[in-house]
């Protein structure tokens, strides 16, 4: 039997990496985003049942994050369409240390299908893709995140890790925490961007009312904003401060280290002036 793939946040930075590893693989991906074909949008539940339209698993992310207070609304009603639809296996993007992202998660595990659960630390790629991004270029990563530290995890490994769970056997009912190999503080990250990069890349904390009007005038829309600058007040106090082996233990192989990716990152160009 061939199984569809649906992939909610195709664009996006995860559902990118996602939708590309399964065409490698010769299967069928249907994508999703406000502007695809068809259209999906989490604010218009009318866009779900056409996308959900004769697929069999989904990559689930939401947009734009699950701890936004209408997340869990969202989630209940999608993955009931889904399951009414015949998906029979929804792996869920989660976030660590996150309490609405579990309320999620436990949505998730009764809908009713398989289902796993990709419940991931802090994304490398933040520095080099989205938010931070301007902020390295300008030597300067301004966060209310004071000396913690975090297991960053590569989302090169994420998506790996989601393709191998949607497509092998022997994931149904887990919950895997993604994390990379080691703890960095925010410090050390610049230290291993500048030393990756050639330039000088430093930290610089601030307070979360701070972090919010520098994110709103670099462009980040307020929406977004704010659903970070809450994110970070909360999750940022050391809850997350540990590694695990679960990258290796879905993929035999070691999680991507926070310097590995910088240099990756460097030889793109990306943090050029």
């Amino acid at each position: 039997m061939t199984t569809t793939f649906l992939v909610v946040g195709g664009t996006g930075k995860t559902g990118r990496r996602v939708a590309d590893r399964l065409r490698e693989r010769g299967l069928p991906v249907r994508i999703t985003s406000r502007r695809g074909s068809p259209p999906f949008d989490w604010g218009d539940r009318g866009t779900w049942a056409r996308a959900l339209t004769g697929v069999d698993a989904v990559y689930l992310t939401y947009y734009p994050d699950l701890v936004v207070p209408e997340a869990a609304a969202d989630i209940r009603a999608f993955t009931e369409l889904a399951v009414a639809f015949g998906v029979r296996h929804l792996v869920l993007l989660s976030g660590r240390g996150e309490e609405e992202a579990e309320a999620c998660e436990g949505i998730v595990r009764e809908a009713g299908t398989g289902w796993t659960v990709l419940r991931c630390s802090w994304f490398a790629q933040n520095f080099s893709e989205h938010f931070l991004l301007e902020a390295v270029r300008a030597g300067e990563i301004v966060l209310p995140a004071g000396t913690v530290t975090e297991p960053f995890v590569d989302v090169r490994d994420l998506a790996d890790v989601a393709v191998q769970v949607l497509t092998e056997p022997g994931h149904d009912g887990a919950l895997y925490e993604l994390t990379g190999p080691r703890l960095l503080s925010f410090a050390d990250a610049a230290a291993d961007i500048s030393a990756a990069s050639g330039r000088d890349v430093r930290y610089v904390p601030v307070s979360a009312g701070e972090f919010a009007a520098a994110a709103v005038g670099q462009g980040v829309p307020e929406a977004e904003v704010g659903a970070l600058t809450e994110l970070f007040a909360r999750v940022l106090d050391g809850r997350n401060s540990s590694v695990t082996a679960d990258v290796e233990r879905v993929l035999g192989r070691p999680a991507t280290d926070f310097a590995e990716f910088a240099r990756d990152a460097a030889a793109t160009g990306v943090w050029a002036r």
